[in-house]
């Protein structure tokens, strides 16, 4: 009877340690969570500074149609040209699917997107794979890739 009630016991300290390991990534998950929302209040406000915000000074950026861009100055700036112009009517909704910690300090986050518009050809759904850094600062985006996805027929 003893080694029956020592091996439940056991059994349930095991089940809960992942818990704990995982609650413990709660405020980083916040952190991470909110500079998801920032890209999307940035875009909906048509901010090119509130969605470069969030990005490493030297962020790697791929844009959806597969261009290349360098930097938070660059980020912000061709945002604020796409927002005054062709995405100026559109807006985002943006949900994280899914953070991966590769380190305490690294994470690997990938987010849904939708972006909506007068047009069937500026409405798009999107995954988003963010590359995120813990610094002294707090969670910064040091690469962003933006993949169109596209409907299966």
């Amino acid at each position: 009877m003893k080694s029956l009630v020592f091996l439940t016991l056991f059994m349930l300290a095991q089940s809960a340690q992942p818990l704990s390991t995982q609650s413990s990534h709660a405020p980083d998950e916040a952190a991470i969570r909110e500079h998801v929302k920032q890209l999307e209040t940035g875009w909906n406000t048509k901010s090119g500074a509130l969605f470069a915000k969030p990005f490493a000074e030297d962020a790697d950026y791929v844009v959806i149609n597969g261009m290349y861009i360098k930097g938070r100055s660059v980020i912000e700036t061709a945002h604020q040209r796409i927002f005054d112009t062709i995405y100026k009517d559109t807006t985002i909704t943006l949900a994280v699917k899914q953070i991966r910690f590769l380190r305490p300090d690294v994470a690997v986050v990938h987010v849904i997107g939708r972006r909506n518009g007068p047009t069937k050809e500026l409405t798009t759904e999107a995954m988003l794979t963010l590359f995120m850094t813990k610094e002294k600062d707090g969670w910064t985006i040091a690469a962003f890739q933006n993949t169109q996805v596209v409907a299966r027929e």
